[in-house]
């Protein structure tokens, strides 16, 4: 079952997704050369601590950190640890989340540590966080979830890669539903699985996280013997963006960016919800 929220739930969301926005801020400034992933997953502890919210990572089915932390060839929910020390040309997503009253903020993004990185990396990062904004253009009334997975897929394939082949878009990892909980109905692929049909129809109310994630290489993926860190299995370097957003009457709502999505969202001639915390 798909959770439709109020207006008033998807202000309480927003607030939520403002501390998620926070968080992103002050982990993007401490990502330098000599910090360890440890030192990131202190920053945003501190930061939900300033703001009275919950992180909605620590503990859930037993992760041990606030954030994740991805460096390199991994994709996903790398845990925070002090022997992972950022060097130079490293590239990070950082997963975080926040609680709210009792409703979550979920967002991602990716970072290029020091300097030196590939124009194929800087490529990388640009062309997953432009699936993510497409994801997002097509959240609409009257279509359904599978126009949301093939914007960004359309995206991803329409992208040259340098030195040429494909991107890899991650296979066994997605978006999700969002709201009284982090994940939930529906699961939302980056790509269109003819298999699982069109999904449900996006209404005012609808709520979702959107997380393209995509590799130098493959689309597969393989699982740490500590059951959470995902790397490529062939070793290729991935990049994760990741927004929450709220369909709403007036249109989609980017619940944790700090402009409520309207810049980018008027590139693809949008115009963004109104930000009920304004």
């Amino acid at each position: 079952m798909v959770q439709i929220k109020t207006p008033e739930q998807i202000a309480k969301m927003r607030a939520a997704g403002l501390v998620v926005a926070a968080i992103h801020a002050a982990t993007r400034e401490a990502a330098v050369p000599g910090a360890s992933t440890k030192d990131l997953d202190e920053v945003a502890r501190k930061v939900l601590a300033e703001h009275n919210a919950k992180p909605n990572f620590l503990g859930y089915g037993g992760f041990p950190a606030t954030i994740c932390t991805s460096v390199n060839e991994v994709v996903v929910h790398g845990i925070p640890s002090e022997d992972v020390v950022l060097k130079d040309g490293d590239v990070i997503s950082i997963d975080c989340g926040a609680i709210v009253d009792g409703w979550h903020g979920d967002a991602a993004y990716t970072a290029f540590v020091g300097s030196g990185h590939s124009p194929e990396l800087v490529e990388l990062s640009r062309v997953t966080e432009g699936s993510m904004w497409a994801g997002i253009a097509a959240m609409k009334q009257g279509n359904r979830l599978v126009d949301i997975s093939r914007a960004v897929e359309t995206y991803i394939r329409r992208q040259p890669k340098p030195g040429g082949g494909r991107y890899g878009i991650i296979e066994d990892y997605g978006g999700h539903g969002i709201g009284t909980e982090m994940h939930m109905d529906p699961h939302l692929l980056n790509y269109v699985d003819r298999r699982r049909g069109k999904g449900p129809k996006l209404v005012p109310g609808f709520c979702l996280a959107i997380e393209p994630m995509v590799s130098l290489g493959t689309p597969r993926t393989r699982v740490l013997e500590d059951d959470w860190t995902v790397i490529t299995t062939d070793g290729t370097w991935s990049s994760h963006w990741e927004h929450s957003v709220a369909l709403t009457e007036q249109g989609p709502l980017v619940l944790t960016a700090p402009d409520a999505g309207r810049a980018k969202l008027a590139e693809y001639g949008i115009t963004a919800a109104p930000d009920p915390l304004a």
